[in-house]
């Protein structure tokens, strides 16, 4: 047997020659490997393709030859990009012997993005995004109007479909810019060509915030989704912090702003404190934002923690014998963002959103210092009140450290007294383990009973936990509700949080499906969210999804999720004999059986992943539903409230 194996494989090396060797011409490689370019043909790569084009606008804004950018969803889900900027290039590439417009959308690396002077710094994929994008599109068409001309080109996937030519002579001299419409083709695109208008629209409010004084708007012309909205902010990221803290209670107005260069390296930081207990920090380098921090976020970092305590000592708010603040305190209540331009940012991390440079974390440093300083120096009234605010953050950080050192031990089981007694699963593996949260004792006990006990683990809690968005460390770490949570998932917390070490890889939520179930549930989200966040980055988080209703007729038995999904099956049932109609007010209404067979079995079961890819939202929602201002919580309720029955 052994020989015959060794035979085989000693065949397929022989005839493994040059013949196999695949040469992929032109932009046929990004057709066979989509993900590479743009990561995914799921829907973010799909939205990934607006922004490599109007990336290559906002490069023209950053080289200072654009102010404006409009966006357009086309009836036919189709989009089109313009600018203002100076147009593409239209005459031969010397190398290609082709226009330099056909060039940049036919061929790889091919673009002003390489030091030949076009552009000092720029976002997107460096000289492939254009091509990528014609690549992976059924028609793309380009418009370029400079010299008085409007130049016209056509692409049929990749291909030329219509070589460059002047579509209008006699222009204005002072006209100038670039149009591209493109529709996604299909073929690549398989699971939606659909675009999003909300996911459009955030991003293109981030891009105005980020490039302060540039104007872009989004238009959607679906009959379905009609939209228009026009971003254009002269405080540039002042104006992001504004945004972000407006539904929270802030401690001065208005933002702090510090903009400067150093080596080639433009930084601009914008911060504000709010009487919050968690902060919001958001780093940007060339308009990317790197989700992973960097050396950007390390010397913001590091620099406020240094001028805080450094204007502390020297002002003598702080005794001699205390020690100093840590970065965490200082960095309690703030919002910040910070936004770097670099002339050659090298990224990493898992997903290329972390930046490497050792010299952006210098240029960091040394400009929000100085100018913070200088800030903190001639403003003494809000400089006490940040000091005041990292000074209560640290003793509230003191009388935590007690609650803090349960929370590090390695296993639920080490905790005798956790509310509701933990009911953990015997196996150890965290990849196949699963933690329920179950609301009340009754449904607790039902699910205990009815659960698999080798993967499944059941952690009853009582009633409604504490909303942490209001609360300080030390009074969420005295909670035993939710001690024992940060104990049974093995993690830590905040700042100390490591998702390694996780011992279930399913988080899952199971409240009733009523106004009360919502409500645990928004605070088990809003808990997890601002100190269990790995979590949701690493996909662990999960909601249940119980059903409403039970029919029985004759032998027939069906669980329903809606009253339109009852109405729908009443309709189709024969009227004898009369169907038995249950309806769940609660989870404790299920035995364990009925629990197992609906929400537990996972053949059976729905789950909802929760994710928080879209952070700022995120945050704003919380805080507006979870935080201190009635206001914007009562208009959010009137506009998408929605009614239901009780029983009453």
């Amino acid at each position: 047997m052994a020989d015959k194996e060794h035979e085989t494989k000693a065949e397929q090396a022989r005839e493994y020659d040059a013949s196999q060797i695949q040469v992929l011409e032109g932009l046929e490689a990004v057709r066979k490997r989509p993900g590479m370019y743009i990561g995914s043909t799921s829907a973010q790569g799909l939205h990934h393709l607006v922004w490599e084009i109007v990336d290559n606008g906002i490069d023209e804004a950053l080289a200072g030859f654009a102010d404006s950018i409009h966006v357009t969803v086309e009836k036919d889900n189709s989009i089109t990009v313009s600018d203002n900027g100076r147009g593409i290039p239209v005459d031969t590439q010397q190398k290609t012997g082709k226009p330099a417009l056909e060039t940049v959308y036919t061929i790889l690396h091919a673009g002003g993005k390489f030091g030949g002077g076009g552009y000092k710094v720029s976002g997107g994929l460096h000289g492939v995004g254009a091509s990528v994008v014609n690549a992976l599109s059924t028609h793309l068409e380009v418009q370029v109007i400079r010299g008085g001309k409007r130049y016209g080109i056509t692409f049929k996937r990749g291909h030329v479909d219509k070589p460059m030519y002047v579509m209008e002579e006699g222009l204005d001299q002072d006209r100038h810019g670039t149009i591209v419409h493109f529709l996604p083709d299909p073929d690549i695109f398989r699971e939606t060509t659909t675009f999003d208008i909300k996911t459009l629209t955030t991003r293109v409010r981030e891009l105005a915030f980020l490039n302060k004084g540039l104007r872009i708007t989004i238009r959607d012309e679906r009959p379905e989704t009609p939209t228009e909205d026009d971003f254009h902010y002269e405080g540039g990221i002042r104006h992001y912090v504004d945004y972000l803290n407006e539904n929270k209670t802030t401690l001065f107005e208005p933002p702090i702003y510090v903009e400067g260069e150093e080596n080639g390296i433009t930084v601009e930081v914008a911060l504000q404190y709010t009487d919050d207990y968690h902060n919001n920090l958001l780093t940007f380098t060339n308009n990317i934002h790197t989700y992973e921090g960097g050396t950007h976020e390390e010397g913001f970092k590091r620099a406020l923690t240094r001028v805080v305590n450094d204007y502390a000592r020297q002002n003598k708010l702080m005794k001699d014998n205390e020690p100093n603040l840590t970065g965490d305190d200082v960095r309690e209540g703030m919002t910040a963002v910070v936004s770097v331009k670099h002339p050659d940012p090298q990224f990493e991390g898992q997903t290329k959103t972390k930046l490497g440079n050792s010299d952006a974390r210098t240029a960091v440093d040394h400009t929000f210092a100085d100018h913070f300083m200088r800030y903190l120096m001639e403003h003494p009234d809000i400089a006490r009140k940040v000091v005041d605010k990292g000074t209560l953050a640290s003793k509230a950080r003191v009388a935590a450290k007690r609650a803090r050192e349960v929370t590090r031990k390695k296993s639920g089981l080490e905790i005798s007294n956790l509310p509701g007694k933990l009911a953990d699963n015997t196996s150890k593996d965290p990849a196949i383990s699963e933690l329920f949260i179950v609301e009340g004792d009754s449904a607790g006990g039902s699910a205990k009973q009815g659960r698999s006990r080798l993967t499944q683990a059941i952690l009853p809690i009582r009633g409604k936990i504490l909303n942490v968005e209001k609360a300080s460390m030390d009074r969420i770490l005295a909670n035993e509700e939710i001690r024992s949570m940060f104990t049974a998932m093995g993690t830590g917390f905040g700042s100390d949080f490591d998702v390694s070490k996780a011992n279930y890889h399913k988080l899952i939520i199971m409240t009733d499906a009523d106004v009360d179930g919502a409500h645990i549930r928004t605070l088990l989200l809003t808990l997890i969210y601002r100190y269990m966040r790995p979590l949701l980055d690493a996909g662990y988080v999960y909601i249940a999804c119980p059903p409403l209703y039970r029919v029985r007729q004759g032998k027939m038995q069906r669980y329903l999720d809606s009253d339109d999904e009852l109405k729908e099956l009443l309709g189709q049932l024969p009227p004898a004999p009369k169907p038995q109609i249950q309806r769940y007010k609660g989870l404790g209404e299920m035995d364990a059986e009925q629990l197992w067979d609906t929400t537990m079995k996972p053949e059976n079961r729905r789950l909802l992943r929760v994710d928080a890819q879209d952070a700022i939202n995120a945050d704003q929602v919380f805080s507006m539903l979870m935080g201190d201002k009635v206001a914007p919580r009562r208009e959010f309720i009137e506009d998408n409230a929605t009614f239901a029955e009780l029983d009453v």
